[in-house]
């Protein structure tokens, strides 16, 4: 395969992707839509998004290993297909939560409306933006977009703990709202992955752009934290403790 020929493959695979993109991310849009009007008719268009996804999940996979196998690429080449394998994947997994939140959408329809404390609508929409956003840093080969996304993961994140803290003494106080507390409690940890999902697809372009490998950045900070915060909760321990026996008052 000439080097011509090896790019266009590229190309190819690249627009493939963004198909699968669209589909996924339009299909958890079509989700929320189903929760925020209760319409099982939409929940029918997520499930055939499905199909199609998991169809251009094996499609994909097997054109990057194709070009793996028969041009054996180095570098920022190399990095990119490697790439689109795992951002394949992600994005498989976005369409499954989208089926996910659908499933609870379904199970929920028979039931009365009732007003939960949690914003379900809102959490999708920072949730799709940050899909949107690592796609578009694919799309644009742009590291410094895909690094602000890992920034919005964080708030994702604490709205999903405060809608479990919510919702759960939901279940716990008004039995009779359970059951739609219980499907709204699941929608959010779907939603809580799906930003996974595009945190982990920022992550591979950053990889792919730069060669930087930055998966778990905020478990590796959070361990930095708290262990510093164990170090300076010791000194503070040893300063007083030497105050005490030099029978001084240690200062504010």
């Amino acid at each position: 395969m000439t080097r011509i020929r090896f790019q266009r493959s590229l190309e190819e695979l690249k627009e493939q992707l963004l198909v699968m993109a669209g589909l996924a991310e339009q299909a958890i849009q079509r989700a929320i839509e189903a929760y925020r009007v209760r319409d099982l008719s939409i929940c029918d268009l997520v499930m055939r998004s499905e199909v199609a996804i998991n169809r251009l999940e094996r499609e994909i996979d097997q054109a990057a290993l194709d070009l793996l196998a028969m041009e054996q690429p180095m570098a920022i080449d190399l990095r990119f297909i490697l790439s689109v394998i795992k951002i394949n994947a992600d994005l498989e997994r976005v369409g499954d939560a989208a089926k996910n939140i659908s499933d609870r959408v379904r199970s929920m329809e028979s039931m009365p409306a009732v007003e939960l404390p949690v914003d379900i609508p809102k959490m999708a929409t920072l949730a799709a933006s940050m899909v949107r956003k690592s796609l578009q840093a694919f799309i644009e080969g742009d590291a410094e977009i895909a690094e602000s996304v890992l920034t919005m993961d964080d708030a994702v994140d604490a709205m999903n703990r405060a809608a479990h803290t919510a919702l759960t003494k939901v279940m716990s106080e008004e039995g009779h709202n359970a059951p739609q507390a219980l499907n709204a409690l699941m929608i959010s940890r779907s939603l809580e992955r799906v930003a996974d999902h595009a945190t982990n697809i920022a992550e591979d372009v950053i990889f792919w752009i730069k060669g930087d490998d930055v998966r778990h950045h905020k478990s590796i900070a959070k361990s930095e934290q708290k262990a510093a915060a164990k170090l300076a909760a010791k000194e503070a321990a040893a300063g007083i403790a030497s105050a005490a026996e030099e029978g001084e008052t240690p200062a504010n």
